[in-house]
């Protein structure tokens, strides 16, 4: 997808970010959220951005929970820069960036979780990189990000989803457990029948990996995340 240069955001200064920084690395999620609520959105963003690329996972997932959060509470009045910012993320994504995207999926999947208004504009856009007929993600850490963005989405908003399923079956069929687990999760939650055959098979699965949910790291199983789906399409 070809979408051009993103102006960049606002500067945030070494002070600033050394102290979003300790923001969030100090102080459990929900006091770490009130405290970047009352410093300015689009000065906050470009060292929560910069955070998406640190090999701390804590400081890296805090990051895209506080991404998700600010530019939200930012559509609620300012529609047109938080556009802006998902502009930036699909940036990262497109080969013409130079970069590799890290963290941006999963941004994107987190914002529009949390603001209905992007989430319908932007849902079909987050879609189209798992599709090999859109802007298929070859990259397989970049589509354990995206499958877990659309995860956060499907928790949220199930029902901006519901042509995805198919798209979303192949996965299933993935060499990394990450991504097979996050895919049964997913079209679980859908209630994606035509999964049903795929969804047996790996429930005997026995892989783990870990994912970041609801604030913590959590350790899941591959043949644990199909059972559960396959209860779902059974409900």
């Amino acid at each position: 997808m070809k979408t051009g240069a993103i102006q960049p955001l606002e500067p945030g200064g070494r002070h600033l970010k050394q102290k979003i920084r300790e923001i969030l690395t100090g102080k459990e999620m929900v006091s770490a959220l009130d405290a970047l609520d009352r410093l300015p959105a689009r000065r906050v963003l470009n060292p929560l951005f910069s955070f998406l690329y640190q090999v701390d996972d804590h400081l890296r997932w805090s990051a895209i929970t506080a991404i998700g959060h600010t530019v939200a509470k930012l559509a609620d009045h300012d529609m047109e820069s938080a556009r802006i910012i998902m502009r930036r993320l699909m940036w990262n994504l497109n080969d013409e960036s130079g970069g590799i995207g890290w963290g941006s999926p999963e941004a994107m999947g987190e914002i529009l979780a949390r603001h209905e208004g992007l989430a319908e504009e932007y849902a079909p856009i987050l879609i189209s990189y798992a599709r090999e007929d859109g802007n298929y993600l070859e990259y397989e850490m970049l589509q354990r990000g995206l499958l877990w963005g659309i995860a956060r989405l499907a928790r949220a908003r199930p029902h901006l989803l519901k042509d995805a399923g198919l798209h979303l079956m192949p996965y299933l069929d993935a060499g990394d457990p990450v991504i097979r687990g996050l895919a049964a999760g997913i079209l679980g939650r859908l209630r994606v029948q035509e999964a049903r055959m795929a969804l047996e098979r790996l429930t005997g699965d026995d892989a783990g990996f870990e994912t970041w949910m609801d604030g913590a790291r959590v350790r899941q199983r591959v043949q644990d995340m199909a059972k559960t789906a396959l209860d779902q399409l059974s409900a």
